[in-house]
């Protein structure tokens, strides 16, 4: 009772109950403003930061892409004149009119199928030996021949086999997707609307074994040597590749001077240089070149 008195007598006021704040004018506050500055500078920084990294990244990938050697045998402003000397001294006087100077020598007015395939057999084979003359005499005295086509990393780092057999198929498929929009034959190309080759087909085991061994293993070897080793890889070294690959691509397929099989033959002309840009290795092109070229004289 003593201590009880004693004990000084302590008042409790009553606290003050918070105020709740109406949402508009807590959105006014500077608290909330402040805030949400801060939120919204944060998150575009965020935003920033990961599309900064997303473009890197696909620009790594894309860089990536190319393995062919930046450095090319001829000179940087030589690749159209080099271009157009094989063109116009090889292309057209052997590869369009080969047949007509081969019936000019032979004194016939018409060749018979197995003259025919041997004729396009000596005219492709001059034809490509004509264009290694050419691209090597073209070349800066120190690049040798058999270092027209190095690549810029080591072979193992692409699997050329598989690149081979993944552009083989796309190359299929886009084919098939082009004729069913474009209301083209599935067939395409050149091998397989000419009646000369169908006619050859249609002769003997000699006519066609010849006719395989052109359109399998000399044109090519040409073609791609002069549109992908050459033409695409000086495009190449001076621009991106995507933009070398286009352009090499629409010189192909108007080379074939066939207007209703331009669509496909650029497609095709695209694969085969994505293939050699990837893999640094013509090896890889010829073989996806073969096979298409061989579907096409099975489809005939």
């Amino acid at each position: 009772m003593i201590q009880a008195a004693l004990s000084p007598a302590v008042a409790v006021l009553p606290f003050p109950a918070k105020r709740k704040l109406p949402l508009a004018e807590f959105r006014s506050s500077p608290y909330f403003l402040q805030s949400s500055r801060r939120w919204r500078s944060s998150f575009k920084c965020c935003c920033r930061e990961g599309e900064s990294v997303a473009a890197d990244q696909a620009a790594d990938v894309v860089e990536g892409f190319l393995v062919l050697s930046p450095e090319v045998p001829w000179n940087e402003g030589s690749t159209w004149s080099i271009f157009a000397t094989y063109m116009f001294s090889l292309h057209i006087p052997l590869g369009i009119g080969g047949s007509s100077i081969a019936a000019y020598v032979l004194r016939q007015p018409a060749l018979d199928p197995e003259a025919q395939v041997i004729s396009l057999l000596v005219v492709q084979t001059l034809e490509l030996a004509g264009a290694l003359l050419l691209l090597s005499t073209a070349a800066r005295p120190e690049h040798k021949l058999t270092n027209f086509f190095q690549v810029k990393k080591s072979d193992k780092e692409r699997n050329w086999v598989l690149a081979s057999a993944l552009g083989f198929g796309f190359l299929l498929l886009m084919i098939l997707l082009t004729s069913l929009v474009t209301s083209i034959s599935s067939d395409g190309g050149r091998a397989a609307n000419s009646p000369i080759v169908k006619e050859i087909l249609q002769s003997s085991n000699a006519a066609k074994a010849a006719c395989a061994f052109v359109y399998c293993i000399t044109t090519p070897l040409l073609e791609e040597t002069v549109y992908r080793g050459f033409l695409l890889r000086s495009l190449a070294s001076r621009t991106n590749w995507q933009q070398a690959v286009l352009v090499s691509s629409a010189v192909f397929s108007a080379a074939h001077f066939s207007g209703e099989n331009f669509v496909q033959l650029f497609i095709v002309g695209s694969v085969l240089g994505c293939c050699y840009c990837w893999t640094g290795r013509l090896s890889s092109s010829i073989a996806v070149h073969a096979l298409y070229n061989a579907i096409i004289l099975l489809a005939t």
